[in-house]
């Protein structure tokens, strides 16, 4: 299968972009980031989710991708991650995979616990579901389109695991969200 997308332009600075994206993301959850330095992404990736996986995954990370194959060879020879199944990997992405079912780590470790990393239509700020928590001031909307059936009600059985549980980055385009396990999600 062929590789030829190419990674990031400068995997440095491209790198350290899409890293600071997805912290700022992490700790003020539900505001919209934009990645400013994207790579090229193969079909079944958004470029937002392909950064993402370039910056945070490396060949030492499990990971369950189901992408397609293009997708998938692209990120085997950038990150070289090994592949494991959805309950035992640090990241996942994989539609079809359910918060339930991935590994929420340890009451002794649950900074173990997996990221989802999952694609969506859109994300966008000032409306939809309202978001409270840590890091969140009062609250914070957030619009999802393409969210899978049911995910407000898998997010409180996942929220309910705290301190462990799944955190969740949210890519659509160039732009991504996040919601770490501690945060409440209310229908808008």
């Amino acid at each position: 299968m062929s590789t030829s997308f190419p990674g990031f332009a400068d995997p440095v600075l491209d790198s350290q972009a899409a890293f600071r994206a997805v912290l700022q993301a992490m700790s003020r959850p539900g505001q919209v980031q934009r990645v400013p330095r994207l790579p090229e992404a193969p079909p079944g990736l958004s470029p937002a989710a392909a950064a993402v996986l370039l910056a945070l995954v490396d060949a030492e990370t499990k990971l369950r991708l189901a992408a397609g194959p293009q997708a998938e060879a692209w990120v085997r020879f950038h990150c070289g991650a090994p592949s494991a199944p959805a309950g035992t990997a640090a990241f996942v992405l994989d539609p079809a995979a359910r918060l339930a079912e991935l590994d929420p780590g340890t009451e002794d470790e649950p900074e173990r616990g997996a990221t989802l990393i999952l694609e969506v239509d859109a994300v966008e700020e000032g409306s939809g579901w309202r978001l409270t928590g840590p890091g969140i001031r009062d609250e914070h909307r957030l619009r999802v389109r393409g969210a899978p059936p049911g995910f407000l009600a898998n997010w409180a059985t996942n929220r309910r695991q705290a301190p462990c549980g799944v955190d969740v980055i949210l890519c659509a385009g160039d732009r991504l969200a996040a919601l770490p396990r501690s945060v409440a999600i209310a229908e808008g």
